[in-house]
């Protein structure tokens, strides 16, 4: 499918088409820009994306004593967030949900690609406690063929998640067709949709191995 056929295939595929968001993004794409403002630049796409992918939070009043007299005011209602990383690029996404929400706990799955079946390999798997009461946010700067995203999120499933969100920098067609066939139930926030993956599932035009741009290594 391509890009406009899925979105309207899909009402809950949301791209983020404000402008900093998208000046960041083409920040994120030159080949030019050094690790430290890769590194700050996902981080910063973290929380302006995050907040679109949290603007639908439950809220419920209390009272509180402002300096002048007593009022109701609206707080988050039930558990703190909960956001899963899918490492290691995913952690530096993270960093930025976490701005909008410094008192979430955080989940850690890491997976690899295996370079010969381009299926992901689990290495590790650390969740908060009550996941299933949770609003699970699940973060992965790129979203190629989608195996990652579908196996990170079935786990999450498995311990009894139901509210679930996705947010990536970057989307192959491909790889959003898989992931709503896999989970048709989890609403996905995407800087670009771009292009296509070619014969290695990179994503083209892409930003190349975000991980390692984050992190400076080859």
């Amino acid at each position: 499918m391509t890009r406009d056929e899925l979105l309207k295939a899909y009402n809950d595929i949301f791209v983020i088409k404000h402008p900093f968001v998208k000046h960041k993004l083409t920040s994120l794409r030159d080949k030019n820009t050094s690790t430290r403002e890769f590194r700050m630049l996902v981080e910063e796409l973290g929380t302006l994306i995050g907040y679109e992918a949290t603007r639908d939070l439950e809220t419920t009043d209390v009272e509180i004593e402002t300096p002048l007299e007593k009022a109701m005011c609206p707080v988050l209602k039930g558990k703190k967030l909960c956001i899963v990383t899918i490492m290691r690029a995913g952690n530096g996404l993270a960093e930025g949900v976490l701005k909008l929400s410094p008192s979430a706990r955080v989940g850690h799955v890491g997976l690899y690609r295996d370079p010969e079946t381009k299926q992901p390999v689990e290495y590790y798997l650390k969740m908060p406690h009550s996941v299933n009461e949770r609003t699970i946010i699940v973060v992965d700067p790129m979203l190629a063929t989608g195996n990652s995203a579908i196996m990170a999120i079935e786990k999450m499933k498995a311990m009894g998640a139901t509210d679930i969100r996705f947010i990536c920098l970057f989307a192959a067609p491909e790889g959003i067709q898989a992931f709503k066939a896999a989970h048709p139930d989890v609403a996905m926030y995407i800087g670009s949709i771009d292009r296509g993956l070619d014969e290695h599932a990179y994503i083209r035009p892409g930003v190349g191995d975000a991980g390692d741009r984050i992190y400076g290594t080859r």
